[in-house]
């Protein structure tokens, strides 16, 4: 598996990619290759809020990634923030796969 630097946001993606799956930015104009077209493998969405809607709460999103051995691989905050009363946030997790490239 390759890697690379996404120019535009920085985050490390998928050396095969053409579009950056984090900011969307496009890599490369090169002829698209159908089998490598992501496809959302997984998708959960959901949303939260204080549990009173006149205390304050703060929230810390964080994600993590286990292998076959339940060894924690990646682990990564996304955000961090306050509720303030009746706020909620929202949230959408996707994991898109795609076929690997052949050498």
């Amino acid at each position: 598996m390759a890697t690379r630097t996404c120019p535009h946001c920085k985050a490390t993606i998928l050396a095969s990619a053409a579009v950056c799956p984090g900011c969307r930015g496009h890599l490369r104009f090169d002829k698209p290759r159908a089998a490598a077209a992501p496809q959302a493998a997984w998708r959960v969405e959901g949303s939260f809020a204080a549990e009173k809607p006149t205390e304050t709460m703060e929230y810390c999103m964080v994600i993590s990634v286990r292998d076959e051995r339940n060894e924690e691989v990646a682990r990564h905050v996304v955000n961090v923030g306050t509720l303030l009363g009746d706020q909620k946030r929202h949230f959408t997790l996707v994991i898109e796969t795609a076929d690997a490239e052949k050498k």
